[in-house]
């Protein structure tokens, strides 16, 4: 079913918050370190990259995340397997993720609202079409979890991929490399590139490369900030993420959407205050 106003963006806004759970939950890192994990981007790469198995190579790995520098999959990729096992990174991310949301949402969390949340976006999740979109995927292949909260979240991580998935389509339609994207987005929010998160580690000189590359295309002036071009480049690649992250809702009626948003809403801020976002 197609709804008759795009409805993409505005579930991106309710969905994003639980999906960014691993992330931003403490208990997510801390239930994978108690694996024997070295560091927390150890963890983010054995949890996210767990639905592949461990005989996937870095290089696969790389092209499915898209936007991390070369090498960094590599420093994690396949030495975390050395350590655990995709089962059980899984088992452990979902523990710690389903304990951190039930600690933000308190009472919330056993609310009946949450299992039929859960259902209505559960269904959305596993209704679209996979070719194309390697990590959703493979988490399609997954066990999903009974216990409502746990069931949610698993909901939440399929949407998420699933839409990250169509973002590198729609970067890759654009020309916008791995690096670039997070240039892009930092300095669409006024952000020097230098400052952003996940790319203030880079030496100096490899990003100041990759920003002389926007540069040359027309994307970033020299003032260091975006061009016109550079925030229409930009706009466009939302606009397709947007489009390409429809078909999922398409599985629900207007009044299950309906329900669906209304049973979100409220959990769903209280996520979003508890994050540094």
């Amino acid at each position: 079913m197609s709804h008759p106003e795009p409805v993409a963006r505005r579930m991106y806004d309710l969905v994003e918050p639980i999906g960014m759970l691993p992330y931003f939950a403490d208990e997510s890192d801390e239930a994978l370190m108690a694996l024997g994990l070295r560091n927390p981007w150890d963890a983010y790469f054995a949890g996210r990259a767990a639905p592949f198995g461990p005989t996937v190579p870095a290089e696969v790995v790389h092209a499915a995340f898209y936007n991390f520098a070369p090498g960094e999959v590599a420093r994690h990729i396949p030495r975390v397997w050395d350590l655990t096992t995709p089962e059980a990174a899984l088992a452990a991310r979902e523990r710690g993720c389903v304990a951190g949301m039930r600690r933000i949402l308190g009472e919330r969390a056993d609310d009946p609202a949450i299992a039929r949340a859960a259902d209505l976006l559960l269904r959305a999740a596993t209704s679209a079409p996979v070719e194309g979109r390697a990590l959703y995927a493979a988490l399609r292949t997954l066990p999903v979890p009974q216990e409502p909260v746990a069931r949610l979240w698993h909901a939440a991580t399929l949407l998420r991929e699933h839409r990250g998935d169509g973002h590198i389509v729609a970067l890759l339609a654009e020309g916008i490399g791995g690096t670039e994207a997070h240039v892009l987005h930092a300095l669409s929010v006024d952000m020097p590139a230098e400052k952003f998160g996940r790319v203030w580690h880079l030496p100096a000189a490899q990003l100041a490369a990759v920003i002389d590359g926007m540069r040359a295309r027309g994307l970033v002036g020299t003032d260091g900030w975006l061009t016109t071009e550079g925030r229409a480049a930009k706009d466009r690649v939302e606009a397709l993420t947007d489009r390409l992250a429809e078909a999922p809702y398409n599985a629900l009626d207007p009044a299950e959407l309906k329900q669906l948003i209304t049973d979100l809403e409220p959990r769903s801020a209280v996520l979003r205050a508890a994050f540094p976002w």
